[in-house]
């Protein structure tokens, strides 16, 4: 009779949340249908992500080591020429021979934590405020001093050619967000749809704003039907990994080089799972804290442990609330979403394609403790304001020199600032850096909100 209750007060409970995610007629949340996935082999593709040439132009070896220096610490453990350069970029050979030194996916898809690099972590560490780093003038001149030497020239020329083109365009107001939304625009801007061939002259237009996005862990891939937070990736995962491509390639017959070794690399994607929280969890806490979260949040968020399950669901901008500037921003670009749908990445077997959508994914939690800060543009620094709106400040700022985590409130420890202060400050008042929205735990009690933390912590 005790067992029958409990459970009769758990489908309550069920009941109730359903009538709180229930929107306007017509605005409820929807189910993304599932894609079928390319397999691979995930060895080859540790291999490829790491030292691969999926981007064949870079600054050439010689002149990067003289501007960048060599690395004190080879997280990755390469040999030969890559083992003195970070793990956020890749010596490769250029079509030609030349050695140069590319980007590679770990710049936004790595991080280092407590002295270890988690490849598949966001890296919030990111700083697309540095003018010096990425403005055009340099790469102008770097071209410049390269003309003396036609070799190296050749290798180095279309990569400086994009960052003469892009650099400019992506700075973000404040340290830590991303700006690969606004990168993904330019580059199909001056790329044909079918060739994929490189145009001085915008092939579409490239008005728009840098739209500020917290970069979401690689781990939580193999659960969805749907890349990016609004769900906006559909069919092949595989041409969506392989966009960086863009910023050098040739032609479209190099792409497909490319897009024959990315499937190992979204197999090698699908093996990474999150670290486990490093410190004590009170288990007795969690426990309390499941069932809060099976009544709470388990329908948008899923079941975790053994009967696991991720419904994969967008949820419409009028119940999420949350900063719209980034769903909206896909319906005021109709010619980026045209120029992808009927394009090279559309074609073929496994052909990919933008569906906009008006709200965002309800993304799965495992390994939420480490992916601070919140949000999908990194608004809200800890799990325990996100829980209790009224907790989230306004201007906030943290050490990027030597980051502190605070593994009470679950997520950046900060300093609430009195206003904006240049890009130190994360500042909400600006466009698309928001953190209203997903207001759900704010109706819990203090004690039910720490409960849920505690139980979050197991995920």
């Amino acid at each position: 009779m005790k067992k029958v209750m409990v459970l009769s007060l758990v489908a309550l409970a069920g009941l109730a949340f359903t009538a709180i995610i229930k929107g306007p007629p017509g605005e409820e949340p929807q189910v993304i249908p599932a894609s079928p996935q390319r397999s691979g082999d995930p060895a080859s593709g540790y291999q490829y992500l790491t030292t691969g040439d999926y981007i064949k132009s870079g600054i050439p070896y010689s002149y990067f080591l003289l501007g960048f220096g060599q690395t004190t610490t080879n997280y990755l453990h390469r040999e030969g020429p890559n083992a003195v350069i970070s793990h956020e970029y890749t010596a490769v050979r250029a079509p030609n021979g030349e050695m140069v030194v590319a980007p590679n996916c770990l710049q936004c898809h790595a991080q280092v934590f407590d002295n270890q690099l988690y490849i598949g972590l966001g890296n919030t560490m990111i700083d697309f405020t540095d003018r010096q780093k990425l403005n055009p003038k340099a790469a102008a001149m770097v071209q410049a001093v390269l003309k003396r030497n036609p070799g190296k020239y050749e290798a180095a020329a279309p990569f400086l050619t994009a960052m003469k083109t892009i650099g400019g365009e992506l700075y973000t107001e404040v340290r830590g967000v991303n700006s690969a939304d606004r990168l993904a625009a330019v580059l199909v801007a001056h790329r044909d749809p079918q060739t994929l061939r490189w145009s001085d002259t915008p092939v579409i237009d490239t008005k728009g704003m840098v739209i500020p996005t917290d970069v979401p862990p690689w781990w939580l891939l193999r659960k969805k039907h749907a890349m990016f937070y609004n769900g906006f990736g559909r069919g092949d995962f595989g041409r969506f990994l392989m966009a960086s491509n863009l910023l050098t390639v040739s032609d479209s017959s190099e792409a497909r080089s490319v897009d024959n070794r990315i499937n190992d690399v979204l197999a090698y994607i699908y093996t990474l799972k999150p670290p486990p929280y490093p410190n004590t969890i009170d288990q007795s806490l969690a426990k309390r804290g499941g069932i809060l979260f099976v009544q709470n949040c388990s329908k948008c968020h899923g079941h975790y442990g053994d009967a696991s399950d991720y419904p994969n669901l967008l949820i419409p901008e009028s119940i999420i609330g949350t900063d719209s500037i980034l769903y909206s921003s896909n319906y005021q670009d109709p010619q980026f979403v045209e120029w992808f749908n009927n394009s090279w990445f559309s074609k073929g077997d496994h052909p990919a394609r933008l569906e906009p959508y008006s709200g965002y994914i309800a993304p799965p939690l495992d390994g939420i403790w480490i992916t601070a800060p919140y949000l999908h543009n990194g608004s809200v620094p800890t799990l325990e304001a996100l829980l209790n709106s009224r907790l989230r400040p306004t201007y906030w700022s943290r050490d990027f020199d030597h980051p502190q985590y605070d593994y009470s409130q679950v997520g950046w420890k900060y300093v609430t600032e009195k206003g904006p202060r240049g890009t130190a400050v994360y500042n909400t008042k600006l466009p698309g850096y928001g953190n209203t929205g997903h207001t759900f735990g704010d109706r819990l009690s203090e004690q039910d909100r720490r409960a849920i933390i505690e139980y979050l912590k197991t995920l």
